[in-house]
């Protein structure tokens, strides 16, 4: 029998993977191997889409038609390789998280000035608070929805504003000139690797959308998950690719501000700021919250303080980072 959920749920699944995936890391590499293929970095990130898109399907379909976190059902294939990949999500959760962190504070500082670990300690009380809050998930659902929208439209707008070769970009992206299977790997990973790719589907176990009759929503809810962080690389992409062609000298430091920076001027570098802020702090949330679903399955009785176990998680997190 098929069951009845919000529906805001699916769409609130598919931003907290999707946000989940833009974080310092995506905005990096996107530039860089733009930076390195320049238009025939089109025909990496498609083949690297249409992988991420089976993968993510795949292990979401799998998931919701159990009815079980993944680590449980990895237990029930071979007992303790369900601990053992707990393990590994939390440490690397945590590990990411920190970068994720790092992130924030320099959109604040990029933003307001003061230090990168100001603003880190700001980005995390924000990301605390919500965890804090009474209808928390719903918190969670709107706030990476805002951020995601706001951050996947001011890319857009970037990208417009530089007007890259769409008519090359096309045809580089079906022939290209160089094609590296360590790039479309790397963006692959970057997508839907690690905790990235159960974020979405722990949000939809949660919100009790399981069971086969299901699957329909819980498949699309997967793809545009794929779609929604594509968007965002495509657009940095085709912004990256316009200012490049323009005689850009992107910085190896932080080469993604240096194209908002190029674009836009000292207007462009502050909506760099926000964007790697948007980018980071969701990231925070997602890999906080899909860390703890992961480590609340050792034991049912910590279900109950799974949202203080997340603010724990992401003070730690801040702790280590502002050491």
């Amino acid at each position: 029998m098929k069951k009845t959920f919000d529906k805001k749920a699916l769409l609130g699944a598919a931003f907290l993977m999707a946000t989940s995936a833009i974080g310092p890391g995506f905005l990096t590499q996107t530039t860089n191997y733009t930076k390195e293929f320049l238009a025939s970095c089109g025909a990496i990130i498609l083949i690297s889409v249409l992988i991420d898109i089976f993968s993510q399907l795949n292990v979401w379909r799998i998931i919701t038609v159990s009815g079980k976190k993944v680590s449980v059902i990895a237990n029930e294939m071979q007992s303790g390789t369900g601990h053992f990949l707990t393990l590994l999500v939390v440490l690397g959760g945590l590990a990411f998280n920190i970068g994720n962190i790092a992130g924030a504070g320099l959109g604040v500082n990029v933003l307001f000035g003061i230090s990168v670990q100001q603003g880190a300690a700001i980005s995390a009380l924000i990301a605390v608070f919500i965890f804090l809050m009474k209808e928390a998930s719903k918190a969670m659902d709107w706030f990476v929805k805002i951020l995601g929208i706001t951050m996947i439209g001011i890319t857009c707008y970037i990208a417009f504003i530089t007007n890259p070769p769409i008519k090359e970009v096309i045809i580089r992206s079906v022939f290209p000139e160089k094609l590296s299977w360590t790039a479309i790997v790397t963006l692959v990973g970057g997508t839907v690797g690690g905790y990235i790719t159960f974020a979405g589907a722990h949000r939809l176990l949660d919100s009790g959308i399981t069971g086969i009759d299901n699957q329909k929503e819980v498949s699309r809810s997967s793809v545009t998950a794929i779609l929604l962080a594509s968007v965002m690389r495509v657009m940095l992409f085709l912004a990256a690719l316009g200012v490049i062609i323009k005689g850009a000298s992107l910085s190896a430091d932080n080469p993604a501000a240096s194209v908002y920076e190029f674009a836009a001027g000292k207007i462009g570098y502050k909506i760099f700021g926000l964007v790697i802020w948007a980018a980071s702090i969701t990231s925070v949330v997602g890999s906080a919250y899909t860390s703890i679903s992961f480590f609340k399955t050792l034991k049912p009785s910590l279900e109950k303080k799974s949202n203080i176990h997340i603010v724990v998680f992401i003070l730690i997190s801040t702790f280590i980072f502002v050491l």
